[in-house]
């Protein structure tokens, strides 16, 4: 890896766009625009069939979220999401500083851009038209509620960054704990969920019945609404923003390596050996029962795991594209990440418009191609392909929606 020949391209300049930076972005995107490419419903649907498969067993659990403890793939998406945010603003604000904006702009552009994704996020979730549904568990709120506090980190030092992120990790540990449970189950958990998820984990990480979650039951009710909040259905909740603010520092402080001076080469190796040390991590303290692994309250042993994982697979592009100098194959994604705001409205609000319309033209059978079996597949590629078209116009005509 040392050796000249092995590092044909020269590394991009260090205020220059990291290619495989956007390539990575456009990836995640791609995955959820395409809505996993459907294999989650595709392989339930082959389950029906042959309720023994290992192999669609398999592709369930890859494509579709964990009930409770574990990380599947698709578990990935959004902290690959935040951390990407970290990683980006190594490089944002750099420029912008280079082009004479004070700290205190810098830090009100911060702000202004996190009540913005905060407001988008609460629109993309009201879309049923009903009324203003006030839920920040969405991945954008969640960015936008920690924005600000990552701002804070940056260009600090990584001595800085490190202890922030564990300040954020840590002092989520200590309230879990401190706080012990409620011992009783949670707001719409069944005694046979229980059974199956929770048996034997402390009452502090029990879904709905931990800190978080009694935050949310006085933070949600200060807003108008039909009904009074309850609980979240699926166990996410609102301060779950304070760990996944680790999981964006540790993505600032990733930027932050690959925009130094150090060779190409280097770097690749620094990314293996931070990855590997936060799997170990991750995986070591839900392995000896201190903290869980809990995706959907984002406990510190799920934050580092699950940071571990999006700084291999960034470490992956980084090898192929910087390293190696295969970029031509990164365009599909790189027109994808150009364009992932735009992406991502589109995949929040249009599927199911998207997906009448191509029925209405095409016919009611038009995703069953390849059969009834795999038609969320044939969908969600599809529809997806549909979306990419539309990045891939902008990209064209160098239209970028930013924020």
């Amino acid at each position: 890896m040392n050796a000249p020949h092995a590092v044909p391209p020269a590394a991009p300049p260090v205020e220059g766009r990291l290619l495989s930076l956007d390539a990575y972005r456009g990836f995640i995107m791609v995955c959820l625009a395409f809505g996993g490419f459907g294999l989650a419903a595709t392989a339930r649907n082959h389950l029906k069939a042959d309720p023994n498969s290992s192999f669609w067993k398999s592709v369930e659990w890859f494509w579709e979220h964990g009930e409770w403890l574990g990380c599947s793939f698709w578990d990935l998406i959004m902290p690959a999401f935040t951390f990407m945010v970290g990683m980006a603003m190594a490089w944002s604000y750099v420029r912008r500083q280079g082009e004479g904006h004070s700290y205190a702009r810098m830090f009100a552009h911060a702000c202004t851009r996190a009540l913005i994704l905060i407001a988008l996020a609460i629109f993309l979730t009201t879309n049923d038209g009903r009324e203003t549904r006030w839920i920040f568990t969405n991945v954008l709120a969640q960015i936008g509620l920690g924005y600000p506090l990552l701002f804070l980190c940056w260009n600090r030092g990584w001595r800085v960054q490190a202890a922030a992120a564990a300040v954020a990790l840590g002092g989520t540990w200590i309230a879990f704990v401190a706080y012990g449970g409620t011992g009783s189950l949670g707001p719409g958990v069944t005694a046979e969920w229980a059974a199956r998820n929770q048996a034997e984990l402390a009452a502090a990480w029990h879904k709905n019945a931990n800190i978080f979650h009694l935050f949310d039951t006085w933070f949600l009710n200060l807003f108008p609404g039909s009904k009074p909040f309850v609980a979240n259905d699926g166990g996410y909740q609102t301060l779950n923003f304070i760990p996944n603010l680790a999981t964006m520092i540790f993505g600032l402080m990733a930027g932050e390596w690959l925009r130094s001076a150090a060779a190409p080469a280097r770097k690749f190796r620094g990314l293996l050996l931070a990855g590997g040390a936060l799997l170990v991590a991750g995986y070591g303290l839900d392995a000896v029962g201190l903290i869980p692994a809990v995706k959907r309250v984002w406990s510190p042993s799920f934050a580092l795991l699950s940071t571990g994982w999006c700084v291999l697979m960034l470490a992956a592009f980084y090898w192929a594209i910087e390293l190696r100098g295969w970029r031509r194959w990164a365009t599909f994604f790189v027109i994808a990440g150009a364009n992932s705001i735009a992406l991502y409205c589109m995949s929040q609000l249009l599927k199911g418009w998207t997906g009448g319309v191509l029925r209405a033209h095409f016919g009611q059978k038009v995703f069953q191609v390849f059969g009834p079996l795999w038609e969320p597949t044939v969908r969600g590629i599809i529809i997806g392909l549909v979306f990419w078209l539309v990045c891939w116009w902008m990209w064209r005509r160098k239209i970028f929606l930013r924020i």
